[in-house]
């Protein structure tokens, strides 16, 4: 099965529905959680240490803000161990905030990049376009199985 890279990273939903598929998800909550439960971290409530803007350079240059680079210490490695990536735009809040709008730009474009199955779909605007968006989803991570 593939390994998943969702966006937002923060939505439960999509995080659900690729791990009932039989995928890893690949989001921010798994992330997290490994860095709480890290001992020795330092910083529990920014769930980052000290070194993370650093470790975010690979991706993000030293004239961006110190936040965009902590944030790509998380994704980064995440974006470079994906095997196939779900982007939603124009997401509802509820749908899983990021917060951060350089970073989001910069996270779609490498997964933009990277040559891996990826399906790009915009967020519903009603029940029927719901339907649709889900169907589309399933669609999709069920044909990765058959590409593996």
């Amino acid at each position: 099965m593939a390994k998943v890279f969702i966006y937002p990273t923060t939505s439960l939903i999509l995080s659900d529905l690729v791990a009932r598929y039989g995928h890893t998800p690949l989001s921010s909550a798994i992330a997290i959680r490994e860095r709480v439960q890290t001992a020795g971290l330092e910083s529990v409530p920014l769930q980052i240490t000290p070194e993370e803007p650093k470790k975010g350079l690979k991706w993000a240059a030293v004239e961006v803000p110190s936040g965009v680079r902590g944030r790509m210490a998380l994704y980064g490695p995440m974006i470079e161990s994906c095997e196939a990536a779900i982007i939603i735009n124009d997401a509802d809040l509820a749908f899983g905030c990021m917060g951060c709008a350089r970073t989001n730009e910069l996270i779609k474009f490498l997964i933009r990049q990277k040559e891996v199955p990826k399906i790009d779909l915009n967020y519903p605007k009603n029940e029927e376009d719901g339907v649709k968006f889900v169907a589309a989803i399933k669609r999709f991570l069920k044909g990765l199985e058959g590409a593996k």
